[in-house]
């Protein structure tokens, strides 16, 4: 190391020790709370896992081929769904995968209840975007790993760790296309609806929100993909699912195992892309 540079790095900011005394502080003062939250979400989750594996696997894929076409009014997407979903069944990964849908969904839950509420709000107030927009930039360009430090400290292994992991790193996408929906919404349907006497309220149930509902759905897309791709590397932290056989496969160099849940995961991602996507059409 140059002179120059010796000398400045003797003044270190102890940024480090500054994070481990302020994590102390809050495991030491605060345990009871995260392990609280923690307990709370890991019996909600296990038991949703639980009440979805005691339905047979076939039936449960047959219901969520159902359901797809419902949402979609496409047979051929039903019949798609359930063909990917038969042949994760086949490669016997049904309760990772079963694992991994319930994490997902109650993520992109969580993150799609946080991000549109606080998306509207910045819409309407110019200071709360200016000050969360370089919060939201540094939270996704942030790599991946480092959410889980923190989370860990706080909440241990398990499934709730991977679940909070997954709504922070997931939350501002809704965040940022709620924004973008709400305020791209053409000034000339807002004129129109405050001139038949329409209140800040309903212009926002009966204008905004329906004009900007692709926009939002886009974000819930993204959300989830977001979510699959997280709740994939929570398995590090002791959050079960599809991600927990690629880590083994990945240590092992199980190039078997990692194909298969490889491939188990791009199946429940287009799924999960094409059940949630807006409906445009007709009968298909």
């Amino acid at each position: 190391m140059d002179p120059v540079s010796a000398f400045i790095a003797s003044f270190k900011i102890p940024i480090g020790r500054w994070g481990k005394a302020f994590f102390d502080f809050l495991t030491t003062n605060f345990e009871w709370f995260f392990n609280s939250i923690a307990h709370g979400l890991t019996w909600f989750l296990n038991g949703l896992i639980g009440l979805l594996l005691m339905v047979p696997a076939v039936v449960l894929a047959v219901l969520i081929a159902a359901l797809a076409w419902w949402l979609q009014r496409s047979w051929k997407l039903a019949l798609g769904v359930l063909v990917g979903l038969l042949f994760i069944i086949n490669q016997n990964l049904w309760k990772e995968t079963v694992e991994t849908l319930v994490l997902v969904v109650a993520s992109a839950a969580a993150s799609m209840a946080i991000g549109v509420p606080i998306g509207i709000w910045a819409a309407h107030n110019e200071r709360v975007w200016r000050v969360l927009q370089p919060i939201l930039d540094l939270m996704q360009t942030m790599p991946t790993f480092v959410y889980l430090i923190p989370v860990l400290i706080l909440f241990g292994l398990g499934l709730a760790p991977g679940l909070i992991v997954t709504i922070i790193f997931a939350a501002p996408a809704p965040i940022r296309l709620t924004y973008l929906g709400i305020t791209t919404v053409p000034k000339s349907m807002l004129e129109a609806g405050s001139a038949f006497g329409a209140t800040k309220r309903q212009l926002l149930w009966k204008v905004e929100l329906p004009s900007a509902l692709p926009t939002i759905m886009a974000g819930l897309t993204q959300c989830i993909m977001l979510c699959l791709s997280m709740v994939v590397i929570a398995a590090l932290i002791g959050a079960n699912g599809l991600g927990k056989p690629v880590v083994r496969a990945l240590n092992s160099v199980n190039i078997p195992l990692g194909l298969e849940a490889g491939l188990a995961i791009v199946v429940l991602a287009i799924v999960l892309d094409r059940i949630s996507r807006v409906r445009t059409g007709g009968v298909k």
